[in-house]
Protein backbone atom coordinates (compact mmCIF):
# COMPACT_ATOMS: atom_id res chain seq x y z
CA UNK A 1 0.00 0.00 0.00
CA UNK A 2 1.10 3.54 -0.74
CA UNK A 3 -0.23 5.97 1.85
CA UNK A 4 -0.30 9.75 1.35
CA UNK A 5 -0.88 11.99 4.36
CA UNK A 6 -2.09 15.45 3.37
CA UNK A 7 -2.83 18.38 5.62
CA UNK A 8 -5.67 20.62 4.51
CA UNK A 9 -4.74 23.76 2.55
CA UNK A 10 -4.60 27.23 4.12
CA UNK A 11 -7.95 28.16 5.67
CA UNK A 12 -9.60 31.44 6.57
CA UNK A 13 -9.26 32.65 10.13
CA UNK A 14 -12.34 31.95 12.23
CA UNK A 15 -14.88 34.75 12.34
CA UNK A 16 -16.35 35.70 15.73
CA UNK A 17 -18.87 33.03 16.66
CA UNK A 18 -17.92 30.78 13.72
CA UNK A 19 -17.45 27.10 14.48
CA UNK A 20 -13.97 25.77 13.75
CA UNK A 21 -15.49 23.00 11.61
CA UNK A 22 -17.01 25.62 9.27
CA UNK A 23 -13.81 27.48 8.35
CA UNK A 24 -13.36 27.42 4.54
CA UNK A 25 -10.13 27.50 2.59
CA UNK A 26 -8.79 30.95 1.84
CA UNK A 27 -8.52 32.07 -1.80
CA UNK A 28 -4.73 31.88 -1.41
CA UNK A 29 -5.02 28.37 0.05
CA UNK A 30 -7.09 27.22 -2.95
CA UNK A 31 -4.65 28.82 -5.40
CA UNK A 32 -1.60 27.25 -3.78
CA UNK A 33 -3.17 23.83 -3.42
CA UNK A 34 -4.24 23.78 -7.06
CA UNK A 35 -0.54 24.17 -7.89
CA UNK A 36 0.23 21.24 -5.57
CA UNK A 37 -2.33 19.11 -7.43
CA UNK A 38 -0.81 20.11 -10.79
CA UNK A 39 2.62 19.09 -9.49
CA UNK A 40 1.29 15.73 -8.34
CA UNK A 41 -0.28 15.24 -11.79
CA UNK A 42 3.08 15.92 -13.45
CA UNK A 43 4.58 13.27 -11.16
CA UNK A 44 1.80 10.91 -12.30
CA UNK A 45 0.60 10.34 -8.74
CA UNK A 46 -2.96 9.22 -8.15
CA UNK A 47 -5.12 7.59 -5.51
CA UNK A 48 -7.49 4.61 -5.41
CA UNK A 49 -9.18 5.87 -2.24
CA UNK A 50 -9.32 9.20 -0.48
CA UNK A 51 -10.49 9.61 3.11
CA UNK A 52 -10.98 13.06 4.61
CA UNK A 53 -12.09 14.80 7.76
CA UNK A 54 -15.64 16.21 7.89
CA UNK A 55 -14.31 19.72 8.63
CA UNK A 56 -15.03 22.08 5.73
CA UNK A 57 -11.38 22.93 5.00
CA UNK A 58 -10.52 19.22 4.67
CA UNK A 59 -13.59 18.57 2.51
CA UNK A 60 -12.58 21.41 0.17
CA UNK A 61 -8.98 20.18 0.03
CA UNK A 62 -10.19 16.65 -0.79
CA UNK A 63 -12.40 18.08 -3.56
CA UNK A 64 -9.35 19.75 -5.10
CA UNK A 65 -7.65 16.34 -5.18
CA UNK A 66 -10.42 14.64 -7.20
CA UNK A 67 -8.52 14.96 -10.53
CA UNK A 68 -6.01 12.52 -8.98
CA UNK A 69 -8.65 10.12 -7.67
CA UNK A 70 -9.53 6.97 -9.59
CA UNK A 71 -11.80 5.49 -6.91
CA UNK A 72 -13.94 6.59 -4.01
CA UNK A 73 -13.77 9.57 -1.68
CA UNK A 74 -15.14 9.13 1.82
CA UNK A 75 -15.55 11.34 4.85
CA UNK A 76 -14.49 9.91 8.21
CA UNK A 77 -14.62 11.51 11.65
CA UNK A 78 -11.45 9.55 12.51
CA UNK A 79 -9.38 12.17 10.65
CA UNK A 80 -10.69 14.93 12.93
CA UNK A 81 -9.32 13.35 16.09
CA UNK A 82 -6.14 11.66 17.38
CA UNK A 83 -5.11 8.53 15.44
CA UNK A 84 -6.87 5.36 16.49
CA UNK A 85 -7.13 1.71 15.47
CA UNK A 86 -10.55 2.60 13.97
CA UNK A 87 -8.82 4.82 11.39
CA UNK A 88 -6.24 2.17 10.54
CA UNK A 89 -8.99 -0.41 9.96
CA UNK A 90 -10.52 1.85 7.27
CA UNK A 91 -7.47 1.89 5.06
CA UNK A 92 -8.10 -0.17 1.96
CA UNK A 93 -6.60 0.09 -1.49
CA UNK A 94 -3.23 0.25 -3.14
CA UNK A 95 -2.85 4.03 -3.15
CA UNK A 96 -4.68 5.76 -0.32
CA UNK A 97 -4.72 9.47 0.55
CA UNK A 98 -5.78 10.88 3.92
CA UNK A 99 -6.70 14.57 4.26
CA UNK A 100 -6.73 15.79 7.83
CA UNK A 101 -5.38 18.17 10.43
CA UNK A 102 -2.44 18.79 12.70
CA UNK A 103 -1.40 17.61 15.22
CA UNK A 104 -3.16 14.34 14.38
CA UNK A 105 -1.55 13.73 10.99
CA UNK A 106 1.88 14.19 12.55
CA UNK A 107 0.94 11.78 15.31
CA UNK A 108 -0.35 9.27 12.75
CA UNK A 109 2.91 9.51 10.83
CA UNK A 110 4.91 8.91 14.04
CA UNK A 111 2.67 5.96 14.90
CA UNK A 112 3.11 4.36 11.47
CA UNK A 113 6.87 4.88 11.32
CA UNK A 114 7.90 4.49 14.95
CA UNK A 115 4.96 2.62 16.53
CA UNK A 116 4.55 5.56 18.90
CA UNK A 117 2.37 8.58 18.12
CA UNK A 118 4.28 10.79 20.56
CA UNK A 119 7.83 10.26 19.25
CA UNK A 120 9.35 13.71 19.00
CA UNK A 121 5.87 15.18 19.41
CA UNK A 122 4.92 13.66 16.07
CA UNK A 123 5.95 14.89 12.62
CA UNK A 124 4.93 18.37 11.49
CA UNK A 125 2.89 18.94 8.31
CA UNK A 126 2.58 22.37 6.74
CA UNK A 127 -0.83 23.48 5.50
CA UNK A 128 -1.35 22.00 2.07
CA UNK A 129 1.62 19.67 2.58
Amino acid sequence: MELYLIRHAIAEEALPGQADDARPLSPEGVKRFRRVVQGLKRLKLGFDRLYHSPKLRAVQTANLLTPLLEGESEVTPYLAEPPSPKLLKLLQGEKVALVGHEPWLGQLCALLICSDSQVGGGFGFKKGG
